[in-house]
């Protein structure tokens, strides 16, 4: 398959923009939160520092985001996990507000009361949410918005192999199924639900072989790399424009990070993630671009300061912000 050097040198900086984003975010989190006495049996302190509460990175995981995205219009919809960012920088969701959220700033996306697993962008059609599996059952509600309205607008459903075994998982399928819904079920699966390998939580292999089940496609992408993920994709876009109803696209990817940041990660092999970036997605695209003289080193690097100037900008952006009145903490919450 042919694709569009426009398309690849997208993807490509959007990798490096989510890696650059993630990383600092990394960094950032931690200020504060583990005390200079540690030894001494101060414990972790997640309320503490600028980003307060759990933090779910990204990092390796960045070809399902763009791969998938990079077919996408605005008039899409994606629906994200707790683990969201590299989706909804994908998805072109403002790094400025959504950076603010996290930081609990009255300029985030949602006045800073949702934070970093409940980012919602109606300009950008996109969401998230922290519960395990949610994201199907939201993504079939906007395909069956777009069928009634009669437009070609997809929706997107990305969830990890572990909300694989949910029932919202099946649930979600066969009515997308039934109802011949243009949705595109993503699964994510980067080996472990929290710290339960898939093999000992999952009872096959392919959880692609599922779709056969709903009498659906079911498409399986083996290797980690953006170009894969596109090339996959694409006819299962094609077949939700085309009302022909849903797919469920698997991608093995890879994650860096611990499921949460402060994880020990004790349940991973040790050496695992060195073996792991070994196959590095961003590299790996870098190195496609050279070998094709689609981008020079130098158009390379001008595109990385781009990525991580406007990574950059949002955190200073998002630590000068104020934080919201505590006479506002009701407003736009709904109370029972």
């Amino acid at each position: 398959m042919q694709i569009a050097k426009d398309k690849l040198l997208w993807m490509f900086e959007k990798m490096v923009e989510i890696r650059f984003y993630e990383e600092t975010m990394a960094a950032v989190y931690m200020e504060g939160k583990l005390p200079p006495n540690i030894q001494k049996g101060l414990a972790f302190d997640i309320g503490a520092g600028p980003v307060p509460g759990e933090m779910h990175l990204a990092a390796g995981q960045e070809p399902v985001a763009v791969g998938i995205c990079a077919h996408l219009t605005d008039e899409d919809t994606v629906v994200g996990t707790h683990r969201p960012h590299h989706f909804a920088i994908a998805k072109g969701v403002p790094l400025d507000p959504m950076t603010a959220e996290m930081f609990g700033k009255r300029s985030g996306l949602g006045k800073g009361k949702g934070g970093h697993m409940h980012l919602f962008d109606n300009a950008h059609k996109f969401s998230c949410s922290g519960i395990i599996g949610a994201s199907m059952p939201i993504a079939c509600g906007a395909a069956l918005a777009a069928k009634k309205m009669g437009k070609d607008w997809v929706a997107v459903a990305f969830f990890g192999e572990g909300a694989a075994n949910q029932g919202s998982f099946h649930e979600s399928l066969n009515l997308a199924a039934l109802w011949r819904l243009p949705v595109i079920f993503v699964c994510e699966d980067n080996h472990w639900a929290i710290s339960v390998p898939k093999t000992s939580a999952t009872s096959v292999d392919s959880i692609a072989s599922r779709a056969a089940g709903d009498g659906i496609p079911g498409i399986r992408v083996l290797d980690n790399d953006a170009v894969a993920v596109f090339e996959a994709v694409q006819p299962a876009i094609a077949r939700a424009r085309a009302g022909q109803g849903p797919s469920l696209i698997e991608v093995k990817t890879d994650r860096y990070f611990g499921h949460f940041q402060g994880d020990p990660e004790s349940y991973r092999p040790k050496g695992e993630v060195a073996q792991l970036r070994q196959n590095d997605p961003v590299p790996k695209l870098a190195a496609m671009l050279t070998d094709k003289k689609l981008a020079s080193a130098a158009e390379q690097q001008a595109m990385t300061d781009r990525a991580h100037k406007r990574v950059k900008a949002a955190f200073e952006f998002a630590r000068e912000s104020d934080y919201p009145a505590a006479r506002d903490a009701l407003n736009d919450v709904f109370v029972g």
